[in-house]
């Protein structure tokens, strides 16, 4: 029988999440799928320099230059575009199977739908959704990648903080019970706040300097969650809260359970998953770590048992630690490959 050719996809959008995209895949040998065409306002001599040097994931492990206007990855042409609005690209001369959307600038149906008009068969979007309505699914890779079938076209991959936290919830929900979840999001920096004080956003806190202080902002996590998670609806609050740090996040995450539990039942519990269910996904550990031993991790959630406490006994707090970079770079990937085969 002879063999497929690798699927076709292209990037939309070429900041942090696009370009860790197009290095992941090339780390995990392309897994069937090629990068054929990247789109982004940036000039060349950026596009090559970015993907060359990074200050977070190191050198590219690969040659990259340019030819025309082509970007060469090893022994890889991807042609590269600049075009600001989804109609400006014959996206149907590209033949492309999937456009993995990593802009974060299209977050309703139509604007979403902007992108099959224009020729393509499948969008993965780097973001969630203002309602669950604009896509046809809402993925969190090792949960409800089932819910993909022929009918999707428009997919989101949710957030890095839902891919960290639904596992996890899911499981101890099943295993042990939750009445309600508190969660606050220690994340690094984003390139949404200023290095130094400017006027830089709506939000006012993220006027300042994000290299200076540590900032609470907004969050729509409880909302991803309850897309995912309906049976609890209602039961989960989150905030977050930035820190100057360049990568690697984490989740202070506090559960009222239904029952009496202890720190040992519910590190076993998650230590059997990341051995089991969710290998790849899952991780965990009981080590003395700092955030920046987890950069270029590619597990969605590090569980860090050394910090699991019970008292009540019916109130748990855990300690999860994502590179909310690669790790969700990573889940984009295996999301857009169990779509295609499927």
């Amino acid at each position: 029988m002879p063999q497929r050719a690798p699927f076709r996809i292209a990037i939309n959008g070429y900041g942090r999440i696009g370009r860790c995209v197009l290095r992941a895949l090339h780390e995990r040998g392309g897994e069937g799928m090629q990068i054929v065409a990247l789109n982004d306002l940036a000039d060349h001599a950026s596009i090559e320099y970015l993907t060359r040097f990074d200050s977070t994931h190191g050198r590219f492990p690969g040659a990259v230059s340019f030819e025309g206007q082509h970007l060469q990855v090893d022994n890889q042409s991807i042609q590269v575009l600049r075009q600001s609005e989804p109609e400006g690209v014959d996206w149907r001369a590209l033949d492309i199977d999937m456009l993995l959307e990593c802009s974060g600038q299209y977050t309703t149906r139509d604007q979403a739908l902007r992108f099959t008009h224009a020729g393509i068969p499948r969008v993965l979007f780097s973001q969630p959704m203002v309602n669950a309505e604009a896509v046809d699914a809402t993925i969190v890779f090792g949960v409800n990648q089932d819910q993909l079938d022929d009918n999707a076209r428009l997919v989101s991959n949710a957030s890095c903080t839902t891919n960290c936290s639904v596992p996890v919830l899911k499981l101890l929900d099943e295993e042990i019970g939750l009445d309600f979840v508190s969660i606050t999001t220690i994340h690094s920096a984003m390139n949404d706040q200023p290095v130094i004080d400017a006027y830089h956003h709506d939000d006012l806190r993220r006027t300042r300097s994000a290299f200076q202080s540590m900032i609470p902002v907004s969050t729509g996590l409880a909302r991803g969650i309850e897309r995912l998670l309906p049976e609890l609806s209602g039961r989960i609050q989150a905030k977050a809260i930035r820190v100057p740090t360049v990568n690697v996040s984490a989740l202070d995450i506090t559960l009222q359970t239904r029952r009496d539990t202890s720190a040992e039942e519910i590190n076993r519990l998650l230590e059997g998953a990341a051995r089991g269910t969710y290998r790849g996904l899952l991780d965990y550990t009981e080590l003395p770590h700092a955030s920046c031993d987890f950069n270029h991790d590619p597990h969605s959630a590090i569980v860090d048992g050394s910090q699991t406490r019970v008292s009540g006994p019916r109130m748990v707090n855990l300690l999860i630690w994502f590179d909310n970079e690669w790790g969700f770079a990573n889940r984009m990937i295996d999301v857009a490959g169990y779509w295609l085969r499927k």
